[in-house]
This record gives C-alpha cells, sequence and structure tokens, in this order.
C-alpha cells in the first residue's frame, strides 16, 4: 500500500543517515586521531631526548684531595676513589701531579690540567700546594669552587699564616675542612666560612683551657658548660 511504502521509504532514509552519520563520525574520530598522532611526532621530534632515570645526572664527585709541600711531599691527603688500591699508587700519583705542576704560578688564580684521564685544580700559597682532582666527565668550575672553599677555610683557620709548619701544626682542623667538603667523594660544601666554623666546632677540646681558644670556641665550650649543669 502507499501507506506502506511510506513507512518502508522513511526507515530506508532513516537507516541511510544513521549510517552516514555513524560513518561521519567515525572518520572525524580517525582525523583527529591522526591530527594528534601527527602533533605527537612533531613533539617528540622538536623535544630533547627524554632520560631514563639511569640516566640522570649524577652529583658531582671527587677523588682526591691533596696537600703537598714545595718538594712535592704529602702533609695531607685524602683518598675517596678506588683508582689507586695501594700507598705506593697514591704516592706515585702525588708525585706525577706535583711535577707537572711544580713550574706553574698557580697563587693568584685556581688553575686547571689534566693527568692520567682526571681534571685536576690546584692553587699554591707560601710553601703548600692544594690539589683536588676529579674525573674528565666531572665540571671544572664545580672543582674549583672545591678547591677555592678549602684554600680560603684553611687559610681562615690558619688566620692567615699557611705555610707548611701551620699546616703540620693543625692537622687536625685540615683534615675535619675536607671532611666538611667531602663525604665518600660527593660535594657537600664549598662556602669557606660554613667549612671554617664547623670545622673549628668540631675541633674544639671542651676540657682546654679557655685562654688556649678562639673567642668562638671559648663562647661554645661556655654555653656547653651552661647546658650541661642545668641538665644536673
Amino acid at each position: 500500500t502507499i501507506g506502506g511504502r511510506r513507512f518502508a521509504l522513511l526507515t530506508t532514509n532513516k537507516i541511510w543517515c544513521y549510517h552516514n552519520k555513524l560513518e561521519s563520525n567515525i572518520y572525524n574520530a580517525l582525523e583527529k586521531a591522526q591530527r594528534e598522532r601527527d602533533l605527537l611526532f612533531q613533539v617528540l621530534e622538536l623535544s630533547p631526548p627524554i632520560s631514563s632515570p639511569l640516566a640522570m645526572e649524577l652529583p658531582p664527585k671527587v677523588k682526591n684531595i691533596l696537600l703537598l709541600d714545595s718538594e712535592g711531599k704529602r702533609i695531607a691527603a685524602k683518598y675517596y676513589s678506588g683508582d689507586w688500591p695501594t700507598n705506593t699508587a697514591k704516592e706515585a700519583f702525588e708525585k706525577a701531579v706535583f711535577s707537572k705542576t711544580q713550574k706553574t704560578n698557580a697563587r693568584t688564580e685556581v688553575e686547571v690540567t689534566a693527568l692520567e684521564n682526571n681534571i685536576i685544580v690546584y692553587k699554591f700559597v707560601q710553601d703548600l700546594h692544594f690539589f683536588v682532582t676529579g674525573g674528565e666527565e666531572e665540571n671544572e668550575l664545580i672543582l674549583a669552587s672545591v678547591l677555592q672553599g678549602l684554600f680560603d677555610a684553611v687559610n681562615l683557620l690558619l688566620r692567615g699564616n699557611a705555610d707548611k709548619r701551620e699546616a703540620l701544626d693543625n692537622l687536625d682542623l685540615i683534615f675535619l675542612c675536607f671532611d666538611e667538603i667531602i663525604d665518600g667523594g660527593i660535594v657537600l660544601e664549598t662556602d669557606a666560612n660554613v667549612i671554617a666554623e664547623k670545622a673549628g666546632i668540631n675541633s674544639i677540646d671542651p676540657n682546654a683551657p679557655l685562654s688556649e681558644q678562639t673567642i668562638s670556641q671559648a663562647l661554645a665550650t661556655a654555653r656547653e658548660h651552661l647546658t650541661r649543669s642545668l641538665m644536673k
């Protein structure tokens, strides 16, 4: 009948429209996904490569700190690397470092040299030669800041009389400076004032007469005695 044909025609048209709409939606979704994929590829191509957690930048490390006299003899040294497993190897390295740098004038600025795939920064004062060694991948500026911090801290603790005799008389202070700057090869501190203050406080003998202590040491000792008396 006419009514039945019209119903069939309308139904067919609705199915056809629905099919076209569904096809259009699918097409639009695919087109959107394509655009997003192309945009993602562009971002990945323009962006720097993403590092894995294992490839993250490691903290700066120091292999050793050396303090030698004007003849290349060891005054104080601390090694944080297994590159020199024996004392003989360490002495040979110190001799090589001294031989390579003894003719340079490193009394005003920190100097840099390379030896055995290592970077060495150094600075001299009177008859003391300061050295800091790092791997060839380390930043020279960071190594230089470590050396300058040590240099200035020792000079502060020795009250400007940084020479071999004073250094030998105050080896405990120098090794305390080493420990305040480096822990297991990792750089902890480079500020000379902070290093000198911590090393000075840690070197206090609470049983020493106040007359033999500096003002800051005496004050710290007095505070400690007061604290103990209040806790009794």
